[in-house]
């Protein structure tokens, strides 16, 4: 253990700030710039206090244009720094798409490999806080999609606060997605924060009867659902996958191999979405060990609503997950 993350109870926001911290003591290369980062504390108070530890050069907050602030830090990462930029929510990450796509990413491509771009993008995700549409959707699915991007999706307090370290180590762009729901997740930060692997997705929970495939807050859901199947001797394996892009495949594949059912559960929009995706690569690489169809449960085909009763409606639910699973299953089980 290094001892730059400390062990103990925490809460994603905090083990997240403990994350940025490390970074910085641990290379004078790394800063972070974004709106509201410094004298703010970040719009979701991961930032707080690190203007006054690190400074005005390390911690800079920026004026409110995200394709200038991700330009900057393109060029910041092209000039040898470890550059770690905040965008507020990934709504607002599109007005900097332009940056991420046709630069960032594809930069090393068409300079042969001479021009990587190290830079490490932060965001918030998710629904559930009643911010209404312009600050509710997922739309990590659509990043996914791009070559020469890393997606990451931490769920668990250690993987917020150790997947920034091997993410600055990626001469790639590296795309962190931070599930606004977690923020006051309070749980224990473990050793294993020091060892975060972004390679491979985790088993969260063994089982054998089905598989449900999520990442990000749908986590909780689909542990919780989990619980109120296995009352009803149904035992789900619960699959985190945690690197959104590249996919870890062989976890998923071969979970499914073992349990021959699987529910992919995503807060992004079903319409080809981050769960089409993991579904086709179910059927290209097991379909004979498929026992039912694989099942998704997705958002609602519609902008994210204000009214709670109707957000968490649109928004996939354990009630959901726990029917779709025992719908996989022989009547009687």
């Amino acid at each position: 253990m290094s001892g730059d993350l400390g062990v103990g109870m925490t809460t994603y926001r905090d083990a997240a700030r403990q994350g940025l911290r490390a970074a910085l003591l641990a290379d004078p290369r790394v800063f972070l710039m974004g709106e509201d980062v410094g004298k703010y504390g970040g719009c979701f108070a991961v930032s707080k206090g690190l203007l006054q530890e690190f400074g005005a050069e390390r911690i800079r907050d920026t004026p409110l244009s995200e394709s200038a602030f991700v330009g900057a830090g393109i060029g910041a990462a092209l000039g040898g720094m470890r550059p770690i930029v905040e965008i507020m929510t990934v709504n607002f990450s599109l007005l900097a798409l332009d940056q991420i796509l046709n630069n960032a990413a594809t930069l090393s491509h068409m300079s042969g490999g001479q021009c990587s771009v190290p830079l490490v993008i932060r965001m918030a995700t998710g629904a559930g806080r009643q911010v209404a549409a312009q600050h509710s959707h997922s739309l990590e699915g659509w990043y996914s999609h791009i070559p020469g991007l890393r997606i990451l999706a931490p769920a668990t307090i250690d993987d917020v606060a150790g997947m920034l370290a091997p993410a600055l180590k990626c001469p790639d762009p590296v795309l962190i997605f931070e599930h606004m729901g977690l923020y006051n997740l309070e749980g224990p930060l473990t050793a294993a924060a020091d060892h975060v692997d972004i390679d491979h997705a985790a088993i969260r929970r063994p089982g054998r009867d089905a598989t449900l495939i999520t990442y990000g807050a749908s986590l909780y859901k689909c542990l919780e659902a989990a619980t109120i199947l296995a009352q009803q001797n149904i035992e789900a394996e619960v699959i985190d996958l945690r690197t959104l892009r590249p996919l870890d495949d062989s976890t998923f594949v071969e979970s499914v191999r073992r349990t021959h059912r699987a529910v992919i559960v995503d807060e992004g929009w079903r319409s080809a979405g981050l769960a089409a995706e993991i579904g086709m690569r179910l059927v290209e690489q097991a379909f004979y060990d498929l026992d039912a169809p694989v099942q998704r449960v997705c958002t609602e085909e519609v902008p994210i609503p204000y009214a709670q009763h109707m957000e968490q409606a649109a928004l996939p639910s354990v009630e959901r997950i726990v029917a779709a699973v025992a719908g996989l299953l022989p009547h009687g089980r």
